[in-house]
């Protein structure tokens, strides 16, 4: 994509910050957080005060609309340990503590309904002797993580964990929610054809496959009415095959399409579809970066309990020929496109979404951080906004830098250490590179300063 340079940074500026209207949400810029979060809660699932300075910094830095992190539905479906869950109403006042802090910034927020499936890296102690739910029995085959194929009993809880999830974010007074759809989870097990072997009605073509989520859509809509914002997070393509070439690719563009458009329900399902790309966690697409070998090797260690193909990846993360030759093949899954690797996907659902009803929007990931080439994914009809996460890590003020500017001093390098450290360590920005200092000492020191920042203030002060 190369931005038309006939227009200026103030035309540019004028169409980002132009406000968004859903069917019934309005967002005052163009711009939303995407869906991250580190291990900030209590272990039951209860939420902390790091994750409220959290939320907040980034609605006091001019984002207009930030999507939750993976908020877990229940228990069993949570990927990490602390990480604040809507799985009981006693959740409710903490989210609506969010909710009031955000808001406080002319932020709206969106809570991201989620449900690992077979995907958890690190469920706890009290999935340590369950397997994860799933469309198919088969363990994940980066990580090895075992899975179980659900029954129709357990699909019919999980849907209604959905419903009741979805409940209770309006309850707490927030302004919608998200399923997350892509990128290897619950939702996307049921959805791709690449992972779900299901021989019932939930399984075989893409309208069995989409069942399981259209259930939860009708679901939610029970619980919430017409008037509250639905959107959908899914994959453009899946992607399924980058790690083994003889692994089915999932599902494809065509498909993808075809399952946004039955989830419209005839007006009565999603108001919103959140494209992005890859069907599992990591993947070269998502988040499309790099992979620090060394960063890699030291925060890994936390999974060689939880999956059955974790040490094998350990020792080839560990060793110097393979490690590299591992990282040779994640640059060359992921391409040559990072900022707005999606666009492509997005401006396909766009045009289909929007000869059937065109007050559906389409939101894209995908590393975004300069204003010419967020003006042109929006100029271009490809998505009505774009989401991003890394780079407002590394730039808490990235909006305001925007309203100002193409683009940050110090921009995100798109290392994906802050990734790799959420295993263990707080989330932030770990690249040394962008910080300032004379030696190697003032430079961790200031970086240290700024990952340990989401703990102030304290919860008493």
């Amino acid at each position: 994509m190369h931005p038309d340079s006939q227009f200026t940074h103030a035309d540019n500026a004028t169409l980002i910050f132009n406000e968004l209207k859903f069917r019934s949400l309005t967002v005052k810029n163009r711009l939303f957080r995407s869906n991250i979060s580190g291990q900030f809660d209590d272990y039951n699932g209860h939420g902390g005060n790091a994750r409220l300075n959290w939320e907040e910094k980034f609605a006091r830095g001019g984002i207009g609309c930030i999507i939750s992190s993976f908020t877990p539905v229940s228990v069993r479906g949570r990927i990490l340990v602390r990480y604040a869950m809507i799985d009981d109403d006693d959740k409710i006042p903490f989210w609506r503590e969010v909710g009031r802090r955000v808001h406080g910034h002319d932020c709206r927020f969106i809570m991201q309904l989620s449900h690992s499936g077979r995907q958890q890296d690190m469920g706890g102690v009290e999935n340590l002797f369950n397997k994860g739910l799933s469309s198919t029995d088969k363990s994940d085959y980066f990580h090895g993580l075992l899975a179980q194929a659900m029954t129709k009993p357990e699909i019919a809880e999980v849907v209604e964990q959905f419903a009741q999830g979805a409940r209770r974010a309006r309850e707490a007074g927030l302004d919608g929610v998200e399923l997350h759809g892509a990128n290897g989870y619950l939702l996307t097990q049921f959805l791709s054809s690449g992972i779900n072997d299901r021989t019932d009605e939930y399984g075989g073509g893409w309208e069995g496959r989409a069942r399981f989520v259209l259930e939860i859509v009708r679901a939610i809509r029970r619980e919430v009415g017409q008037d509250f914002h639905l959107q959908m997070k899914i994959n453009g393509v899946d992607h399924n095959d980058w790690l083994y070439p003889w692994i089915k690719k999932g599902n494809t563009l065509d498909e993808t399409v075809k399952i946004c458009t039955m989830l419209l329900d005839g007006g009565k399902g999603v108001d919103s579809f959140h494209v992005s790309s890859g069907s599992t966690f990591p993947h070269p697409r998502n988040p499309a970066g790099d992979l620090p070998l060394e960063d890699l090797h030291r925060w890994y260690d936390g999974m060689l309990s939880q999956g059955t193909r974790a040490p094998m990846n350990y020792a080839i993360f560990s060793n110097p020929l393979l490690g590299r030759a591992f990282q040779a093949l994640w640059r060359w899954r992921r391409g040559k496109v990072i900022e707005g690797i999606n666009l492509d996907y997005a401006r396909a659902v766009s045009e289909a979404i929007g000869k059937i009803d065109p007050d559906i929007k389409v939101l894209c990931t995908g590393g975004f951080q300069h204003a010419d080439r967020i003006a042109e994914a929006l100029r271009s009809k490809a998505c009505d906004a774009v989401t991003m996460a890394r780079p407002l890590i590394a730039n808490n003020n990235l909006p305001e830098i925007l309203a100002e500017a193409n683009g940050p001093e110090k921009e995100c390098t798109y290392c994906n250490k802050c990734l790799l450290n959420d295993l263990e360590n707080p989330l932030g920005c770990y690249d040394l590179s962008r910080f300032d200092g004379a030696t190697f000492e003032d430079r961790y020191s200031e970086m240290i300063k700024q990952v340990m920042s989401v703990f102030e203030p304290p919860t008493f002060h």
